[in-house]
C-alpha cells in the first residue's frame, strides 16, 4: 500500500494483514518473523555479590575481567544457561531468582539477561572451563573490562538506584 493512501485505508489493510498472519500455521508465522527481524545472540550472566564486591573472571576470549555466564544453547532458558555456565566456570552450584536487568547491545546484536546472587560468605571458587582466574572487585573499582562487561556493570549499577524500576506516563 503506498504511503500516500489515506490513513483509515492503511489501517484497515494493516489489520487485515495481521488477521491473515494469525491464520497461518505457527511454523510459518515464526519463519516470517525470523526472516523480517534481525538475529541476536543471547547470553546470561550473574553478578555474585558479597557486600560491595562482585565475582569477576579472567577468560581468554575476553579483554579484562568479566562476569560468570555465557551464551545460551539453542532452546535453553536464561536461568538454566547461567546455572550451567557458573558451574563450568567457577565450580559453584547456584540457583538464581528473577533477572534484575537485560543489557541490549544493538551494535553487535547481543542481548544479556543479567542476574544477581547475593552471598553472606564468599564461596570457594574453583575456576574451570574457559575461566583462568577470579577476583572480587567492587563495581565502581572495575577498571579492566571489555565493552560488553562495562555495559552490564552500568545496568547493574542503575538497578540499585531507588525508583529505577518505576516508570511513568509522560504528558503529551
Amino acid at each position: 500500500m503506498p504511503p500516500s493512501a489515506p490513513a483509515p485505508l492503511r489501517r484497515r489493510a494493516y489489520v487485515l494483514a495481521l488477521r491473515v498472519f494469525r491464520a497461518l500455521p505457527a511454523p510459518a508465522r515464526r519463519g516470517l518473523v525470523r526472516a523480517g527481524t534481525p538475529g541476536f545472540t543471547v547470553g546470561a550472566v550473574v553478578a555474585v555479590t558479597h557486600g560491595s564486591d562482585v565475582l569477576f573472571l579472567r577468560q581468554p576470549h575476553r579483554v579484562g575481567w568479566s562476569l560468570p555466564g555465557g551464551l545460551l544453547d539453542r532452546g535453553e532458558r536464561p536461568a538454566e544457561g547461567v546455572v550451567r555456565e557458573v558451574r563450568e566456570e567457577t565450580g559453584l552450584d547456584v540457583e538464581v531468582g528473577l533477572p534484575v536487568a537485560t543489557a541490549v547491545d544493538a551494535r553487535v546484536r547481543r542481548v544479556d539477561v543479567v542476574y544477581r546472587l547475593r552471598v553472606d560468605e564468599r564461596p570457594r571458587v574453583a575456576v574451570g572451563g574457559e575461566a583462568q582466574g577470579f577476583r572480587w572487585i567492587a563495581l565502581d573499582e572495575l577498571r579492566d573490562a571489555d565493552d560488553s562487561t562495562r555495559a552490564i556493570v552500568r545496568v547493574l549499577q542503575q538497578s540499585d538506584r531507588p525508583g529505577c524500576y518505576d516508570g511513568r506516563v509522560l504528558p503529551r
